[in-house]
């Protein structure tokens, strides 16, 4: 692999536990290579298992989040290799048992645009467009777009920015429920710093449970969720030991009285 390549991939860590992969192609729109593809699904992987991570947030350099595939690799990325897990970054994001948040500006097309979708919150700055073009250009979605849209905005709206390839605002994106903030594009790494540590703050061990059982039960009907979640909750209360409770109980007790005093 070339030092360009690896390049085009940059992780980051922080003492905080806050870890920042960008993707870094700014001249060509952040456009993905095979390559790419390989090193951010392991980006992913490799921060998921390392256990100083708390919190993932995900950006790209310049006037793009990801502008898709580089269409010059599609035929060597799209054949043989859609069902390949260990180099699909969505496959390797929907595995990652930390929070991942989307810190998004600018184009976000079409493998981009699933990308996005993957995260588990996303911050985007005014500029952004979220665009699928899968129709415009013949090629067939393999990232999730074609069932995630639909159960996210309707789908007749999902008909209509997919068949269309019809651009969406950050703005609609936020009044649709998959965009969590819009904001300034000076303010987007601030947002999604506040919201990572906020996250980092609470409990890790239920962080974690929660993303699992948030994401296991979204591919359920409502009825199997909450039985999901009753069996995870009875599992985990039966694990705790009495010790594990007498401090749940202290630190609950601690906070009720620390917000009195406000």
């Amino acid at each position: 692999m070339s030092t360009a390549e690896e390049t085009h991939i940059l992780i980051t860590r922080e003492p905080t536990g806050v870890a920042q992969i960008r993707i870094n192609r700014p001249k060509s729109l952040n456009s993905l290579t095979k390559p790419m593809l390989t090193n951010l699904a392991k980006a992913f992987k490799e921060l998921d298992s390392d256990e100083s991570v708390k919190v993932i947030v995900l950006s790209g350099t310049g006037r793009a989040f990801c502008s898709g595939i580089d269409l010059t690799a599609a035929e060597e990325v799209f054949k043989g290799d859609v069902k390949d897990v260990e180099s699909d970054p969505v496959a390797q994001m929907e595995r990652c048992r930390k929070p991942i948040i989307g810190a998004i500006s600018g184009f976000a097309v079409t493998a981009g645009f699933e990308i996005a979708l993957a995260c588990d919150i996303i911050i985007a700055s005014k500029a952004t467009k979220f665009i699928d073009s899968h129709a415009r250009f013949g090629i067939f979605p393999s990232w999730g777009l074609s069932q995630k849209l639909p159960r996210i905005i309707g789908p007749n709206k999902a008909r209509e920015v997919s068949f269309g390839a019809i651009p969406l605002t950050a703005e609609q994106g936020e009044k649709l429920g998959f965009v969590n903030y819009v904001v300034e594009a000076s303010e987007l790494m601030s947002k999604a710093r506040e919201i990572a540590e906020a996250i980092v703050k609470n409990n890790q061990d239920l962080v974690l449970r929660y993303k699992s059982v948030i994401n296991d039960g979204l591919k359920l009907s409502l009825g199997d969720g909450l039985a999901l979640e009753k069996e995870r909750a009875h599992s985990y209360y039966q694990g705790m030991t009495k010790e594990q409770f007498k401090k749940m109980q202290e630190f609950i007790a601690g906070r009720s009285s620390a917000q009195s005093k406000l």
